[in-house]
C-alpha cells in the first residue's frame, strides 16, 4: 500500500551561526561558534559548517571548543535577532499551509495535504519553500518529505545542509530506507537505550525491525515495545498539532566562576525570579508551582519545589518562595549553576479565588493591589528601555 506524502520536516542549517554570518558577511566561509567566550566558562550554542571538521558541536565547553580551533570567531547569543528571523521564516512557511507546527526556532513540521492540488506534490511544494527562504531570507534550510512526522524528520537531517530527502512511499521501500541507519537516530533512544540495544547486537534499525517481539518487550516494556516496533517500520499517526500549551517557564544563571558568596547566589536567583514572574504575566498565565534548582562545583545537581496554595504571577511572592526554598537548604558549597521555574500554569478564569499572600505575612489585598501595580509598571519600563533599565534593591522580608 502506498503512503501520501504530506508532511515536512524543515530544518534551518546552522540557524544561528548563519544568521550571524547574514549579518557580518566578513564571516563567510570562517569557523564561526556561536556561545560563551574560549577563556570563559560557558558552552557552544551552535557552530558554522566550517567549525564542525575541528570538532566543534554544540552543548561542547567553550574552552574545549577554543582549544580545538583556537582561530574560531566567537560570537555571543543574541536571541532576541534569532527570534525576530524564525518569525519571518515562520510566515512563510504559513504562505503554504496554516497547519504549522514550530518544534523551535529553527525547525517546524508542516502538513501541506490540503496544498497539494495548487503545488502537485509535496517535493515541488519542498523546493519552493526552499527557494523563497533562500531568496527573502538569504539562508539555507534542509527538508524532509515523508508520509509522517517521524520519517520527515530523519529524513530532514540526512544531506545536510540545504538538503532536500524525499521518503518513499510504500512499507516495505520504507523498511529499506530505514533499515541502514543507526538506532540513535530515532526518537526515543539516546545514548543509554542505545548501549543497551548494543549489547543485544542492535546497532541499526534494519537489526531492530528483525528483533524478535519478547526481545523488544524485555528492553522496552509491553507499551514502548510496540511503539519502537511501529517507528523501526516507519509509522506514526500523530498528527501536526499548531499550537503546544506552555507547561512551565523557567531561567538558569552558571556562573563564570564556582560561587561561594551566597549573597551574590541569593541576588542572581531573586532576578531570575523577576525574569520568570515577568514571562508569567506576559503569556496571560498564573503559576500554582515553584522550583529552585542547584547544580554544585563537582555538578551534583539538587531541586525543591513548593505549591502555592492560590496561583499567582506576582514578583513579591515568587522572589520570597524562591529565597524560602534556597534557605532551607541551608547551602556550605560553591555553586556553579542557579535556577528557579515554575509549572502547573492556568489562566485567571480557570485558577481559584485568591488568598493571602503566602510568605509576604499578612498583607491583605491592599498591599496584592499595589504589587500588581509595581509589576505593571516595571514589565512596562523593561519592555522599552531593557531588562536592565530597573533593579530591585536588597531583599529582606516583611
Amino acid at each position: 500500500m502506498s503512503l501520501f506524502l504530506t508532511i515536512l520536516h524543515v530544518d534551518m542549517d546552522a540557524f544561528f551561526a548563519a544568521i550571524e554570518v547574514l549579518d557580518h558577511p566578513e564571516w563567510k566561509g570562517l569557523p564561526l561558534v556561536v556561545g560563551a567566550p574560549p577563556d570563559q566558562r560557558g558552552v557552544v550554542s551552535t557552530c558554522s559548517y566550517e567549525a564542525r571538521p575541528y570538532g566543534i558541536h554544540s552543548a561542547m565547553p567553550s574552552r574545549t571548543a577554543g582549544k580545538l580551533c583556537p582561530h574560531a570567531i566567537f560570537v555571543p547569543v543574541r536571541m532576541g535577532r534569532y527570534a525576530e528571523i524564525s518569525a519571518q521564516i515562520m510566515t512563510i512557511f504559513e504562505e503554504f499551509t496554516p497547519l504549522v507546527e514550530p518544534l523551535s526556532l529553527d525547525e517546524a513540521f508542516l502538513d501541506v495535504g490540503g496544498a497539494l492540488r495548487t503545488w502537485g506534490d509535496a517535493v515541488a511544494l519542498a523546493r519552493e519553500l526552499k527557494a523563497r527562504i533562500k531568496t527573502r531570507m538569504g539562508l539555507t534550510a534542509s527538508v524532509g518529505v515523508a508520509p509522517n512526522k517521524f520519517l520527515a524528520k530523519m529524513a530532514s537531517d540526512m544531506n545536510k545542509p540545504d538538503g532536500l530527502t524525499v521518503v518513499p512511499a510504500t512499507e516495505p521501500e520504507i523498511m529499506a530506507f530505514l533499515a541502514p541507519l543507526p538506532v540513535t537516530k530515532m526518537w526515543g533512544i539516546g545514548k543509554v537505550t542505545g548501549a543497551r540495544l548494543a549489547k543485544e547486537g542492535v546497532r541499526v534499525i534494519g537489526q531492530l525491525q528483525a528483533l524478535d517481539p519478547g526481545v523488544l518487550e524485555r528492553l522496552f516494556g509491553t507499551a514502548g515495545a510496540a511503539d519502537m516496533a511501529d517507528l523501526a517500520r516507519g509509522r506514526d499517526s500523530r498528527p501536526v498539532i499548531t499550537h503546544w500549551e506552555e507547561k512551565s517557564i523557567s531561567n538558569e544563571h552558571t556562573f563564570a566562576e564556582d560561587e561561594s558568596d551566597i549573597g551574590r547566589v541569593r541576588q542572581r536567583l531573586l532576578e531570575l525570579a523577576e525574569e520568570v514572574g515577568g514571562r508569567l504575566r506576559t503569556s496571560g498565565k498564573l503559576a500554582r508551582t515553584a522550583q529552585i534548582k542547584l547544580r554544585f562545583g563537582d555538578f551534583s545537581t539538587i531541586s525543591r519545589q513548593t505549591s502555592f496554595p492560590a496561583a499567582l504571577n506576582n514578583d513579591r511572592e515568587l522572589i520570597a518562595c524562591a529565597l524560602a526554598l534556597f534557605e532551607r537548604e541551608r547551602v556550605k558549597r560553591d555553586i556553579r549553576l542557579v535556577g528557579f521555574g515554575v509549572s502547573n500554569l492556568t489562566t485567571p478564569d480557570q485558577a481559584a479565588p485568591a488568598q493571602q499572600e503566602l510568605f509576604a505575612g499578612s498583607s491583605g489585598k491592599g498591599q496584592d493591589g499595589r504589587n500588581r501595580k509595581i509589576d505593571r509598571a516595571v514589565d512596562k519600563l523593561r519592555h522599552s528601555f531593557g531588562s536592565a533599565a530597573i533593579k530591585r534593591g536588597k531583599w529582606t522580608r516583611d
